[in-house]
């Protein structure tokens, strides 16, 4: 498990996925132009949560959409939103999880 969630614990992985939960289903270029990310970065983040089920992507011409691929990974996403909302204060202190000794 702890494995399945180091693919969330990457700030612009989770920003995807939060995007895309907010618009259902972006285009590669729109990510690239939401995250002002070079092209490369997105693609490989965006390889890494298809390899990890969380999206799924389907073509259009030449156009790669991305959406979430399972209900639950939408769930999972508003859980945490949830559980960070009652944790702010304590995560935002929180010095351990910053020097990587967690």
């Amino acid at each position: 498990m702890a494995k399945y969630f180091r693919g969330l614990g990457d700030p612009t992985r989770l920003r995807i996925l939060q995007l895309l939960d907010a618009d259902g289903e972006l285009s590669v270029g729109e990510l690239i132009q939401r995250l002002e990310l070079p092209q490369s970065k997105v693609s490989n983040h965006l390889a890494c949560l298809r390899w990890c089920g969380f999206a799924e992507s389907r073509r259009e011409y030449r156009t790669i959409h991305y959406r979430i691929a399972d209900e639950r990974v939408r769930h999972i996403i508003r859980l945490l939103q949830e559980l960070l909302q009652d944790n702010a204060e304590h995560v935002a202190a929180c010095r351990t999880i910053d020097a990587g000794r967690c």
